[in-house]
């Protein structure tokens, strides 16, 4: 059975957080391929020191950060495109010229899982919610044109609201805000019984992940103010929607993307 994973994100550090330890689980499968798309470079995002990046180089910084992330993973993607549009403009681009892009590699890839953002993307970023959007419309074109091979699952990345809960209950302990879901930048949870995949992973992986992402050194977060305990808890998890095949409440969840894919 072929495990071929491709990945639609809008910017560096959306890959590690979505399907990390998903690629440390079958980094050793001979059958597993994994394909990376970026829509952008992140060139707007945060600069959490100064000495780090200037917002000319913050781009290639973020670059740098995430090829240093997949490798200190210990697995690279076997392709990685970068299609640089402006960071937080996406929603500007013609729609069929990012959906294009994207129907591109996916054509020559015929992954049989796409994971990308959902409806609400995640955070409420108009990037995410765009790239997930044409990504959505790639794979349904081609699933529809019957291409052999491929084009077995898509799953949106989403994050249950009970996890949400249990976030802002951390939030209340260390004495911050909650997070509000009006609010970009914010996680949206979705509704438990929506969940369709959900994996859970060992310490040892979940390690593996923060030290990943304690590679995008620019981006600087909630992750760095969590005691250690809770920074690994909140990456052991990894979660979707499975926007198709057809997938109702009180149907299987999955624990693994290929799950069920002979």
């Amino acid at each position: 059975m072929s495990k071929r994973l491709a990945v639609v994100v809008a910017h560096p550090d959306d890959d590690t957080y979505a399907c990390a330890a998903t690629v440390v689980r079958h980094a050793d499968d001979p059958s597993f391929r994994f394909v990376l798309v970026h829509a952008t470079s992140g060139e707007a995002g945060e600069i959490s020191d100064p000495t780090l990046a200037t917002r000319e180089t913050l781009g290639a910084v973020r670059e740098e950060e995430d090829r240093r992330s997949w490798v200190t993973l210990g697995r690279e993607p076997d392709r990685h495109e970068w299609f640089r549009y402006p960071d937080g403009s996406l929603s500007h681009v013609p729609f069929e010229d990012l959906v294009g892009r994207i129907e591109g590699v996916l054509a020559d890839e015929r992954p049989d899982v796409v994971l990308t953002f959902g409806l609400d993307g995640i955070t409420g970023h108009p990037d995410h919610i765009t790239c997930g959007a044409a990504a959505t419309v790639a794979f349904h074109r081609l699933r529809l044109r019957e291409i052999p091979g491929g084009f077995s699952r898509l799953i949106w990345g989403a994050v249950p609201q009970r996890t949400v809960d249990r976030w802002n209950a951390w939030r209340e302990e260390m004495g911050e805000e909650a997070f509000d879901p009006t609010r970009m930048y914010h996680p949206r949870g979705v509704p438990d019984e929506t969940i369709g995949f959900e994996a859970e992973f060992d310490l040892g992986v979940a390690r593996r992940v923060v030290a990943s992402l304690r590679e995008h050194l620019t981006q600087a977060g909630d992750l760095d103010t969590m005691p250690e305990e809770q920074r690994i808890e909140s990456v052991r998890r990894e979660r979707g929607v499975i926007a198709w095949p057809v997938w109702r409440p009180g149907d299987r969840v999955l624990t693994d993307l290929f799950q069920g894919l002979d």
